[in-house]
């Protein structure tokens, strides 16, 4: 199964990065079009923080292994930035698609958000 966590900033009115594990074992590998789903869903996401919303590298902290199904994606600017605004957008694009996977393959993919299972 994929487990999608979205990490909320401090005082949990905006979303500072996501963690995803796992694999959904929907078919077998190059096959599985969830773990590609979630896989371009997240990269796109990850990507578009520097090219669409302007975030230097150094202003992104993320880890990969792609063996275990692992990355883990959190931005490293306050809350009080502007630019928050164009990366919460990007980022509720984001959970829009983890949802419609979760609608769609509920024994596949999990969301969960501010500490709760949001139901789709």
């Amino acid at each position: 199964m994929i487990k999608v966590n979205i990490y909320t900033g401090n005082n949990g009115n905006f979303m500072s990065g996501f963690k995803i594990h796992g694999h959904s074992n929907f078919a077998p590998y190059g096959e599985d079009i969830i773990c590609a789903a979630v896989s371009i869903l997240s990269h796109t996401t990850l990507k578009s923080l520097v090219d669409v919303c302007g975030l230097k590298e150094d202003e992104i902290s993320y880890r990969v292994d792609e063996e275990t199904g692992f990355l883990d994606v959190r931005m490293l600017i306050p809350e009080y930035d502007k630019r928050i605004k164009t990366t919460q957008v990007l980022f509720e694009a984001f959970v829009v698609g983890i949802k419609s996977l979760v609608e769609s393959y509920p024994k596949y993919v999990t969301l969960e958000y501010r500490g709760g299972v949001m139901n789709a």
